[in-house]
C-alpha cells in the first residue's frame, strides 16, 4: 500500500490526509521506524527492510484495534523486527501469518497451525512444541 516513486514522507503524509490522521502522526512514525534519515528518497531506493519498516509504520497510521498482517518481518535484520515489533503489538490485537514460527511465538497468545489448508492445531502459544511446528513442514 505504498507508492514506489513516492518517498516514505510522501507516501505517510498522502494516506495521512486520506485516512484523517494529522500528518505529524505520520513524522511520528517514520521517527519511530528508524526511516528518518532516509524519509525524502523515493521507495525504490531504499532497501526491502527500510521499505517493510515504512509499511509497519502505515499499517499503523490510523491506529487500528485490529491488524492482519502477513510476513510483518520479511526482509527486516534484528534490529528492525525489534523497533517494528512494539509498534505493531501496541494497544491493538494482531493477527500474524508468517514462516518464522519461533519468533511469531514468542509474540503472541494463540496459535493456529496449518497444513495442507486445514487446521494442524489451535492451542496457546506456551503449548506449541517443536514438534508441532515440524509436522506443519513434514
Amino acid at each position: 500500500m505504498l507508492y514506489r516513486a513516492l518517498s516514505v514522507r510522501e507516501n505517510l503524509h498522502h494516506q495521512a490526509r486520506l485516512l484523517g490522521v494529522p500528518s505529524e502522526r505520520a513524522d511520528r512514525l517514520i521517527e519511530r521506524v528508524g526511516v528518518a534519515a532516509r524519509a525524502d528518497e523515493p521507495l525504490r531506493t531504499l532497501s526491502r527492510g527500510t521499505v517493510q519498516r515504512a509499511a509497519a509504520a502505515r499499517a499503523v497510521l490510523a491506529d487500528p484495534p485490529l491488524l492482519l498482517l502477513d510476513e510483518p518481518y520479511a526482509n527486516l535484520d534484528p534490529g528492525g523486527a525489534a523497533m517494528v515489533a512494539p509498534l505493531l503489538e501496541e494497544n491493538r490485537s494482531v493477527l500474524i501469518s508468517g514462516h518464522e514460527p519461533r519468533m511469531l511465538l514468542e509474540r503472541s497468545d494463540v496459535a493456529l497451525g496449518l497444513r495442507g489448508g486445514r487446521r494442524a492445531f489451535l492451542k496457546p502459544s506456551t503449548d506449541v512444541s517443536d514438534s508441532d511446528i515440524k509436522a506443519l513442514y513434514g
